[in-house]
């Protein structure tokens, strides 16, 4: 299937700063695509590319097969980290106006606003003023007008910034049902926690450049270290004495009338080999492989590229 964005070589120099360097990547239609990295490793300034407030110094982007171009901006959605809301005037005016922005007309914009106010359960701020709101809330309004024109693809720039854990939740399940709905979101955070419970691809960029990017499953099984997990009636001498050299002992925990151990396999050693060795000495309640977390794996690579750098 063709990506919803293909981008192809993208360089980006601002003065002497190197803000792009050959980024290629493609964005899956229908996905929910995590755009990671540190702080000014990129990641806005391919937003803004994306988004045609700035253009690329060398290379392309292609939305839906075609030459990105102004258009396009009415099908993206996107909601900045800098969030953008005029104070002095009111909620549901400004909304209208903003939808209008995005082509709705004003009876249109108020429909479709009532209709997600309701589902917020916000309907009693539409005559408040912006500054009378919390962030949360002001985000609350930011988001809505960020979709409600139906989009194909939606940008959200650390879209969970000042929500607390109900709204938080509240939000990744409306981006889920857009996902399922057939639209693409790009998510843009360092919430590794997020990523792994609502991305199905992920990108991350360091330093101008992408250094790694696939599907979740795909990069976690790519960075397993051959580490499981055992629970099981048996004593330590004895289970330490069965790994002999065939895993490293990493954690050994004594949870009462069982054991907890996360071991390392080493070399050609498989998960049966282990079985094999401790079945003797242990009764084997549960085994089950640790594979990293996406936090696990940002931190291995970006410290890997910041090592070859030194």
């Amino acid at each position: 299937m063709q990506p919803i964005l293909d981008i192809k070589n993208v360089d980006k120099l601002y003065a002497k700063h190197q803000a792009l360097k050959d980024v290629s990547l493609q964005v899956p239609k229908g996905s929910i695509f995590g755009l990671l990295g540190p702080n000014g490793a990129g990641k806005t300034s391919l937003i803004r590319i994306i988004n045609q407030i700035t253009g690329p110094d060398a290379g392309e982007v292609l939305f839906n097969g075609e030459l990105l171009k102004p258009k396009h901006t009415e099908r993206i959605g996107y909601l900045p980290e800098e969030r953008g809301l005029y104070r002095k005037m009111k909620v549901g005016e400004q909304a209208t106006y903003l939808c209008m922005l995005k082509g709705l007309d004003r009876k249109t914009a108020n429909q479709k606003l009532k209709h997600w106010f309701e589902k917020f359960q916000i309907v009693d701020w539409w005559d408040k003023k912006v500054e009378d709101l919390s962030k949360g809330m002001q985000q609350k309004v930011q988001f809505i007008v960020t979709v409600l024109h139906e989009p194909e693809l939606i940008i959200l720039d650390e879209p969970f910034s000042g929500f607390d854990p109900i709204n938080t939740n509240l939000i990744k399940s409306e981006i889920l049902e857009l996902r399922d709905k057939g639209t693409t979101v790009i998510f843009s955070t360092h919430n590794m926690e997020s990523v792994e419970e609502i991305c199905d691809h992920i990108a991350l960029i360091n330093k101008a450049e992408k250094i790694l990017d696939g599907s979740v499953k795909e990069v976690k099984e790519a960075y397993r270290a051959n580490i499981y997990e055992l629970n099981f009636v048996g004593n330590k001498m004895g289970f330490t004495n069965a790994l002999w050299t065939g895993a490293e002992l990493l954690d050994f925990q004594n949870k009462g009338e069982t054991q907890y151990a996360k071991v390392k396999l080493l070399g050609d050693v498989k998960s049966n080999d282990l079985l094999r060795a401790l079945l003797p000495v242990a009764e084997i309640h549960s085994l089950g492989e640790v594979l990293p977390s996406m936090n696990d794996i940002f931190i291995q690579k970006v410290t890997e590229i910041e090592t070859d750098d030194e």
